[in-house]
């Protein structure tokens, strides 16, 4: 189990990335490493984060707030998920440059925190290990993803 014991008034972003699958193998020092590459910015309820279609580049953890997850322009209708803080959106964007999905947008006023694909991949030279077990872990998302999805259809 890992803890945080003496840091915790200190590092609640820590605390908060290890609790996301995609983080949880990394160690308090592996975790630091991430936290300096996270870019943190606020969107303004309704503001959008990306557009369906756009390139995808960029991870984000939600740290306040709600995401909506819809169908281009129509965040009443299309609606196809909301997500709270605590939670990622966009992780495939580590892995290529392939087009979003869906539109992302501020549900209310929240603070994201962001992870460019640029990011991740100078990682891959400088911090292999932890690029390494961070790949794992998406892979492993994606493969219960999968999983789940076959035994529905």
């Amino acid at each position: 189990m890992f803890r945080f014991l003496h840091r915790r008034k200190e590092k609640p972003r820590l605390e908060m990335l290890h609790q996301l699958p995609l983080f949880a193998t990394l160690s308090l020092h592996e975790l630091g490493v991430i936290d300096g590459l996270l870019n943190e910015r606020s969107y303004l309820q309704g503001e959008i984060i990306f557009d369906e279609g756009e390139e995808g580049q960029t991870l984000y953890v939600i740290l306040s707030g709600r995401v909506l997850i819809c169908c281009q322009g129509e965040p009443e209708t299309g609606k196809l998920t909301e997500l709270e803080a605590g939670a990622e959106f966009g992780e495939l964007a580590l892995l290529d440059d392939a087009p979003r999905a869906a539109q992302a947008r501020a549900a209310e006023d929240c603070v994201l925190a962001s992870l460019s694909r640029g990011d991740f991949e100078s990682l891959l030279d400088t911090h292999s290990m932890i690029a390494s077990k961070i790949a794992l872990q998406l892979a492993r998302q994606l493969g219960r993803q999968l999983r789940s999805h076959a035994v529905v259809e």
